[in-house]
This record gives structure tokens, C-alpha cells and sequence, in this order.
């Protein structure tokens, strides 16, 4: 990537939601030495099965060989790799800022100029939330930072692929099977 951050490689990996799965999966990656960017996993609109999103560095991790062996675990339903171009992803995060009372109005103003909520509010702190692209909680988590962020958590990118224009169609008119 040309802004200077490291490109990623997103597998979707489709499970059997059983114990133990999520253990198996991620030691797999432990055991070939590749580090895992991110990864979140909850069942699918089909509770026997979940979604696993693994984010990984793509200098550091030729994926076909991990494929091959994700796909020998016997849980493994299906793989994808998707393509940030063509894939929707998305991320939440929740922030406590430190911020005396005078200034507090610029920390509400920056979350709702970027669409975020606040959470709390403290007598010297503030939580706030904001869910968007890795790319937009990077820049707000920047901006945050020059008022002095106290914990700060990130979910993990989800990810899916976008749909072509006749299946958004066919989607918003109700008739997708």
C-alpha cells in the first residue's frame, strides 16, 4: 500500500460452530509462525456455523500453504480470501479519553463529526465508540491521541464481500434466496 502501512491478506473462514474450533484454527497459524493481524469470529446467521475473519501481513505469510492445512481441519466449511477492493469491512472501537471539562466539547464534536457515539461521561474522562473502516478509526484513534487516551479496545476487522449490482438488486427488492 502507498500510505506506508504493511498490505493485508482477510481469509473468511467458515466453521462448524463447536468447541475448540476457534483454538485449532488459530494454533495452526501459531504453529507456521504467522502472525495474526486481527481476527474476530461469531456465529453466522446459521447458528450451527460461525465466521472466523483472520487479517494477516502479506510480506510475511504466502497463504496458499495455510489454506491447504485450514482446510484439512475437519471444521473447515469454507474458505475466502477477500479482496479489500472488492469487500466491505468494518471495525468498532471504544475509547476512554482523558479530558478536563473545558475541553470535553472538542472531544464530543470530533466523535460526532466522524459519526461516533459517547458512552460515558466522567468527571474526567469520556468513552466513546465508533464503528467504520479500519481506515477511519485510525485516523480518529490519531486524533484521540492528542488528548490522551486512558484503554482503548478494537474489535478486529469483519468483513464480506460486496455484492455485484443485480444480486443488490435483487436484495433490496426482497428476492435473494
Amino acid at each position: 500500500m502507498s500510505n506506508g502501512q504493511p498490505a493485508h491478506h482477510i481469509l473468511s473462514v467458515l466453521v462448524e460452530n463447536r468447541p475448540g474450533v476457534l483454538a485449532r484454527v488459530s494454533g495452526l497459524f501459531a504453529r507456521r509462525g504467522y502472525n495474526i493481524f486481527s481476527l474476530a469470529v461469531a456465529p453466522t446467521e446459521d447458528p450451527a456455523m460461525s465466521r472466523i475473519t483472520i487479517v494477516v501481513d502479506v510480506e510475511s505469510s504466502p497463504l496458499e500453504q495455510i489454506v491447504k492445512q485450514l482446510f484439512k481441519l475437519i471444521d473447515v466449511v469454507k474458505i475466502s480470501e477477500l479482496d479489500p477492493r472488492r469487500s466491505v469491512e468494518r471495525e468498532l472501537m471504544i475509547a476512554t479519553v482523558r479530558v478536563p471539562a473545558e475541553e470535553r466539547g472538542q472531544v464530543v464534536e470530533l466523535t460526532n463529526i466522524f459519526e461516533g457515539k459517547i458512552l460515558a461521561v466522567g468527571t474526567e474522562a469520556i468513552t466513546v465508540s465508533l464503528d467504520g473502516s479500519p481506515e477511519k478509526l485510525d485516523d480518529f484513534e490519531e486524533l484521540l491521541r492528542g488528548y490522551g487516551i486512558v484503554e482503548l479496545q478494537r474489535t478486529g476487522r469483519v468483513a464480506l464481500p460486496k455484492l455485484d449490482k443485480e444480486a443488490r438488486s435483487r436484495v433490496a427488492k426482497g428476492k435473494a434466496s
